[in-house]
């Protein structure tokens, strides 16, 4: 094994411990799943009960105040629109925990194309540092269209992380497809986090399936963010931990987003190269211009193994 493979699932351990640590206030951020069919009502509310509450916590504290109108509008400017030069120069950035190839499965695709699926919720701090590196890669295979501004929950830990939501949220690609799914609000509303978007049948299928062991190690198995990659690679949990976004507003994000030599930029871009480099394997390598970039050429090797 190499040093980086160790370094890797070293850090990749102790990334596990802190959303351990971090999950144990609020019980366990699992999905347990029931059969399909005529038990599906019962299936969604456990779904609301496992993602959207919590063993503890007070009641209701409110999220801090969120950037409005043309403030908003150019922090999701700017986090879609990332300098390709930028990318470029980030590379790996500080990249270390990567999906995991899923190998033997057919593609999943929608509309003839690769369907990538986001899982997550908006109270979920992890969550809420994963959705900025999702949305850089994403945006170079496509559009985003009414992406919202929030943050994880007031009352859990990392408190009131800066990030965006998918809910209620549109991607148009020519490459691939996407589904963006949050279960929850960050909200309590007796008790328990008030629910949002409801999986689809086809979606819980998905969970069920690779939100567990062989796919994803013991431990991870039913975190949140959950995501897979056409059923040809998953990620469980987090790729770099909440806490390099505390302190930070929106616009600060973004501002080192665009500067290659910030250390929060090297996480974000660095996962975000990530991310698009597997894309790059499931689109065969289209477009051309993205794939063929240093960012993507970075992680050459890492995914070899995508469409086996």
């Amino acid at each position: 094994m190499s040093k980086r493979q160790r370094d890797s699932r070293e850090y990749a351990r102790r990334m596990r411990m802190i959303q351990e640590r971090a999950t144990a206030r609020h019980g366990r951020l699992r999905m347990a799943y029931s059969a399909i069919g005529a038990v599906l009502l019962v299936f969604a509310v456990m779904i609301v009960v496992r993602l959207g509450s919590g063993a503890g916590g007070g009641g209701g504290e409110a999220p801090s105040a969120l950037p409005t109108g043309s403030a908003a509008a150019e922090i999701t400017a700017g986090v879609t629109s990332v300098p390709a030069a930028t990318l470029d120069q980030v590379g790996k950035g500080s990249a270390q925990v990567l999906p995991t190839v899923v190998t033997g499965q057919a593609t999943l695709t929608e509309g003839g194309k690769p369907l990538l699926l986001y899982v997550g919720a908006e109270y979920c701090p992890f969550c809420a540092a994963q959705r900025w590196p999702v949305v850089v890669a994403l945006s170079r295979f496509g559009t985003f269209s009414d992406l919202a501004l929030t943050t994880s929950a007031a009352d859990d830990t990392f408190p009131n992380t800066p990030t965006l939501s998918f809910h209620g949220s549109t991607y148009t690609s020519q490459y691939i497809a996407f589904q963006g799914v949050e279960t929850t609000t960050n909200v309590r509303k007796n008790g328990q986090y008030a629910p949002l978007d409801q999986l689809t049948p086809a979606q819980v299928q998905i969970v069920q399936k690779f939100n567990a062991p062989p796919y994803v190690p013991q431990d991870s198995a039913g975190s949140i963010p959950f995501m897979d990659f056409a059923n040809r690679a998953v990620l469980a949990g987090a790729s770099f931990s909440p806490q390099l976004l505390q302190n930070h507003s929106h616009a600060q994000i973004v501002a080192a987003i665009k500067d290659p030599n910030s250390q929060l930029g090297g996480a974000i871009n660095g996962n975000a190269n990530a991310l698009t480099a597997l894309i790059c394997k499931l689109t065969g390598a289209q477009p051309a211009d993205v794939c063929s970039s240093a960012a993507v050429k970075a992680f050459q090797g890492e995914f070899a193994n995508v469409g086996q």
